[in-house]
């Protein structure tokens, strides 16, 4: 028969053989000398067996208080598209004439994009661009320079090319 008693220290569960009463351990889960007490819960056997919670027959779900309320949903139907419930406001128009009312947007040139047949092309490229977007609609150029791996010679090289902003 087992002995089950508490830790005065830290109130851990311990079965003791009944021949252990009055003896000193040491408790496995804090350390402390603790004396084995000659009476408590004596069993039979070692630890008492787990009560099983009875089968639930209902799932929680169904039994919860939102899956009593009945919703009764319509998706509305409509013949023509529905009225945008937020709407951009007009820029006036001294702003359009300008060119407000075109999206930025951005376009990149790496020189190593521009080497053909071994000759750099480069400013030819930048120019013919720039003369596409006009200077009406030129925001920016900024100048990059970046690193790549050149496969031809195994290396990371660093290289450069234009940022170009504008609208259109």
């Amino acid at each position: 028969m087992d002995i089950i008693f508490n830790c005065p220290n830290c109130d851990q569960e311990l079965a003791v053989d009944q021949s252990g009463a009055g003896s000193q351990i040491e408790c496995p889960s804090c350390g402390e000398h603790i004396t084995i007490p000659s009476s408590g819960k004596v069993t039979t056997g070692s630890l008492p067996p787990v009560p099983t919670p009875p089968p639930v027959t209902v799932s929680p779900i169904a039994a919860s208080a939102a899956a009593k309320v009945p919703l009764h949903l319509k998706v509305p139907v409509r013949d023509t598209p529905g009225e945008s419930l937020i709407s951009k406001p007009t820029p006036p128009l001294e702003i359009v004439q300008k060119g407000a009312g075109k999206k930025l947007r951005i376009h990149t040139i790496r020189r190593a994009a521009c080497i053909e047949s071994g000759h750099d092309k480069f400013d030819e490229k930048v120019s013919a661009f720039l003369q596409e977007v006009t200077e009406t609609n030129l925001v920016g150029i900024h100048t990059i320079s970046y690193e790549m791996f050149d496969v031809g010679v195994q290396k990371i090289m660093t290289d450069y090319g234009v940022l170009i902003v504008f609208r259109g």
